[in-house]
């Protein structure tokens, strides 16, 4: 499989007299890379991640993800992708297990018992696995979201903002946490984050999208050149307040 996710002018409209929410979107996911999805707020990335993971059906346009048509063949690739967001709690009242234990029956996931061990040693989980999920701090709650994304080893994962709110030490762990899984696997993510030391890290290409466009496209050392900034902050603040033509000039 040449590429883990293909996008074909993916469009979404909410109202026929509004404009589009993703307008025209397409690009490709290559295993074992990551493609940061930057933009402000309204600019389409939740839309397209809803819509990448069949929550909402496109007006127009195509998605194929591990060889599967989303529009026909969805429950397919499913089993092998995952999502993980801050903003989208796990059952307060469930423990961190049983939490992972629904998730992972629901993808089938064989020697269940054997997997949550696994990523309770791997992402710190043990200490707290049979404490009330609503009972965790931000940084714990972040681990068994992280563990949830990863209880099916998926091969594609989708993540909307994974270290909001976290203090720097939590972040870098974090990131380090899908640095390791990305390489050790070679599974293809998506990464949606307004943090961009968080997208200079993780991310080998970047589009940058504003109201539902792709108005820019290139690897953070080239974005960084191309504007002639310091960061790639810089560079998401020129494409926000539209002085691209200043500063190329």
């Amino acid at each position: 499989m040449t590429h883990a996710l293909i996008v074909e002018n993916l469009t979404k409209r909410y109202a026929p007299d509004r404009p589009p929410a993703v307008d025209g979107l397409s690009f490709r996911i290559a295993p074992g890379t990551t493609l940061g999805l930057l933009g402000g707020n309204g600019a389409g990335k939740t839309t397209t991640i809803a819509m990448l993971l069949g929550l909402l059906l496109p007006t127009s346009g195509r998605v194929v993800a591990l060889g599967h048509d989303m529009a026909t063949d969805r429950f397919a690739a499913l089993a092998r992708m995952n999502f993980s967001s801050p903003y989208i709690s796990l059952p307060h009242k469930l423990s961190v297990r049983e939490n992972l234990t629904v998730y992972g029956h629901l993808y089938g996931v064989p020697d269940l018992p054997a997997r949550i061990a696994q990523l309770a040693g791997e992402l710190q989980l043990a200490e707290f696995l049979d404490r009330p999920s609503g009972d965790l701090s931000a940084g714990q709650k972040t681990r068994v979201a992280l563990g949830k994304a990863l209880v099916n080893r998926p091969d594609l994962l989708l993540l909307d903002e994974p270290t909001a709110s976290l203090d720097p030490d939590t972040g870098d762990w974090v990131r380090s946490r899908l640095e390791a899984y990305r390489d050790a696997t070679g599974c293809a993510i998506l990464l949606a984050s307004h943090n961009m030391a968080e997208v200079e890290r993780l991310c080998g290409d970047v589009l940058m999208l504003k109201q539902g466009r792709v108005v820019d496209q290139g690897s953070p050392a080239e974005l960084i050149a191309r504007y002639g900034r310091e960061d790639l902050e810089q560079v998401f603040l020129d494409i926000a307040r539209g002085t691209r033509a200043e500063v190329a000039a």
